[in-house]
């Protein structure tokens, strides 16, 4: 598996050719793609749930639920395909209404817009969220009517606070930046891969 170096260094095909960074929210998706060639498939998606610690329901419900979600929309004029692929040059259109704002309409990452969930929804810790924090910022964020986007928006805050609270229930500042610039992934499979031979 890759490096964290090395994921950030790894870009798609269509950004090489053009010299461009990726963007935050192409970073926070390069880690599923397992062959580096741009696309992510369901089996990538299913590998790299699994690479971080997520047992297999969680991990084929996530391939499952996040390709069939995202597929069609970063693959515009292009048909159906059975496959199911995310093509990470296009990821920014697939995000979905009742977000944070942290990714602007580019993927970019908006700092202003990070500190906002903190100093708007962090009563008990300035740099975490509890639980009832996390559903209050999801109230908050919710758009009339945009029931797509308030079931993806609970989901990824879901499995990131499952997967990532402390041991007090605490959702952590620095492991949140960490799933918007891709760098929590790799260390949290890494941490995984340490435990297995341990």
């Amino acid at each position: 598996m890759a490096t964290n170096s090395e994921t950030h260094s790894i870009s798609n095909r269509t950004d090489q050719e053009e010299g461009h960074e990726p963007s935050a929210l192409q970073k926070h998706v390069m880690f599923f793609d397992i062959n580096k060639d741009g696309v992510v498939y369901p089996w990538e998606t299913f590998q790299g749930f699994r690479a971080i610690g997520c047992g297999i329901f969680l991990s084929t419900f996530a391939s499952i639920f996040i390709n069939l979600g995202l597929s069609s929309k970063t693959r515009p004029g292009m048909g159906f395909s059975p496959l199911f692929p995310i093509e990470i040059k296009n990821i920014k259109r697939a995000k979905h209404g009742s977000d944070s704002g942290i990714y602007d309409a580019e993927g970019r990452f908006v700092p202003s817009k990070f500190e906002e969930i903190f100093s708007k929804h962090a009563r008990s810790n300035e740099n975490t969220l509890t639980s009832d924090e996390l559903k209050a910022l999801l109230k908050a964020n919710r758009e009339l009517k945009d029931y797509s986007g308030w079931i993806a928006a609970y989901s990824e805050w879901m499995v990131l606070y499952i997967l990532c609270k402390d041991e007090h229930g605490l959702l952590h500042k620095e492991t949140i930046k960490g799933i918007y610039d891709g760098s929590l992934f790799e260390q949290m499979a890494n941490e995984h891969a340490s435990k297995k031979h341990a």
